[in-house]
């Protein structure tokens, strides 16, 4: 069972990027903060929780969400379950993704 960072990416502009997997048999309550460390241009992110590493449609959380530079997206309380990725994308280089919390065994 592990806590605290769970994972950790600077996103490529255009890649749709899994930071984190639940692990088989556990669940996960977890948070996610991204931060666009350029300090001239905007980006804009999605993020889906989803069963693969290519979401579909309703697996979305964030769509097309708009970061300013310097800017910081942060969610907490999410809850996953065994298997589910937790998936980014940025249209910009520079986007930063931290993912913690915990796992528990079920």
């Amino acid at each position: 069972m592990a806590s605290g960072k769970l994972g950790i990416k600077n996103l490529s502009a255009g890649i749709t990027t899994t930071v984190y997997t639940v692990p088989s048999s556990t669940l996960s309550a977890i948070s996610f903060n991204m931060v666009n460390t350029s300090s001239t241009t905007d980006a804009y992110v999605t993020v889906a929780i989803s069963t693969t590493n290519t979401p579909v449609a309703g697996e979305y959380i964030e769509y097309n969400a708009k970061l300013n530079p310097y800017g910081v997206i942060e969610r907490t309380g999410i809850t996953m379950s065994a298997d589910e990725k937790l998936v980014f994308n940025s249209d910009i280089n520079n986007v930063n993704v931290r993912v913690y919390g915990i796992e528990e065994a079920i």
